[in-house]
């Protein structure tokens, strides 16, 4: 079957996924409760996300996974032409789920189909290295530390923006939401959750990002969202769960409130530096 196909013939496994945990409003004051975990996946460098094109569709989305990190780790390199009958053979699907993986990848920049040439693997220049799934599969292959290097200097130049012109769109309610991530994520320390922790957080960074008043930004946020998970190495989030980090998260919320832009992009800066990856790639401004 599929699965047994993927893990003789290349070793690579694909994420696993975790529902999105549950808010639970209580009863009195409709504040979020403390969320419980049901599962017990602590590959955490690999934790859900939001669900992306090749998630949760049975072979389909087991054969782009697959063929996907094939691609992406460089095991089918440029111009390597992909036959539809032996790809269809090797992983025991149908040739209508080998069809449709091969056009969730062409649209992923990843393959290319033209006449009397059939499909082929396109170059690195040719991917969408934006798309959470080949952020994803490169964060994990053979180009991790650059694909995290890059990720960091990506978020680097978009958060501390967004944190800005979010704080000019005070919706009271949205404030809310993120205060209760922040009070997730102090929950979580102190249990040591770990998943939690890294839950709320991204749920804290994609929301800051949304509500920034800037489509192309918002259309940003599942990149934001992809770079959460793969930042840390065994860890995920924007660092490892710490009582600094628990405080310039909660030092970005005071000032959306206060609707302190600047300080609101100061605050974002310094989350930002607390994670050592990070740093080493922008430095923390120097105080003059």
């Amino acid at each position: 079957m599929m699965t047994t196909a993927r893990s003789a013939d290349s070793g690579l496994a694909g994420p696993g996924d975790l529902d999105r945990y549950p808010y639970a409003e209580s009863a009195a004051g409709g504040r979020v409760a403390p969320p419980v975990w049901d599962g017990s996946d602590q590959d955490l460098g690999r934790v859900g996300r939001r669900a992306a094109g090749s998630r949760g569709r049975g072979l389909h989305g087991q054969l782009v996974q697959q063929l996907g990190q094939m691609i992406v780790s460089g095991d089918l390199g440029a111009d390597r032409p992909l036959v539809p009958e032996e790809i269809g053979q090797r992983f025991e699907v149908s040739r209508t789920v080998v069809r449709e993986s091969l056009r969730v990848l062409e649209a992923k920049g990843l393959v290319s189909a033209r006449p009397n040439v059939g499909t082929r693997v396109r170059p690195v220049s040719d991917w969408n290295l934006l798309d959470p799934d080949i952020i994803e599969w490169r964060a994990f292959g053979p180009q991790r530390d650059d694909q995290r290097r890059e990720l960091g200097e990506l978020r680097w130049m978009i958060e501390p923006l967004a944190a800005r012109l979010a704080a000019g769109h005070g919706r009271e309610e949205v404030q809310q939401r993120l205060a209760d991530m922040v009070e997730i994520m102090g929950h979580a320390l102190s249990q040591g959750d770990v998943i939690t922790f890294s839950r709320a957080d991204a749920e804290f960074h994609s929301l800051l990002i949304q509500v920034a008043g800037n489509r192309m930004l918002e259309h940003l946020s599942g990149i934001v969202s992809a770079a959460l998970q793969v930042s840390g190495g065994p860890i995920t989030g924007c660092d490892r769960p710490s009582e600094a980090s628990l405080v310039h998260h909660s030092r970005v919320v005071d000032a959306l409130a206060a609707g302190d832009g600047s300080g609101a992009e100061a605050a974002m800066r310094q989350l930002l530096t607390v994670h050592p990856e990070v740093e080493r790639v922008v430095p923390a401004p120097r105080e003059h």
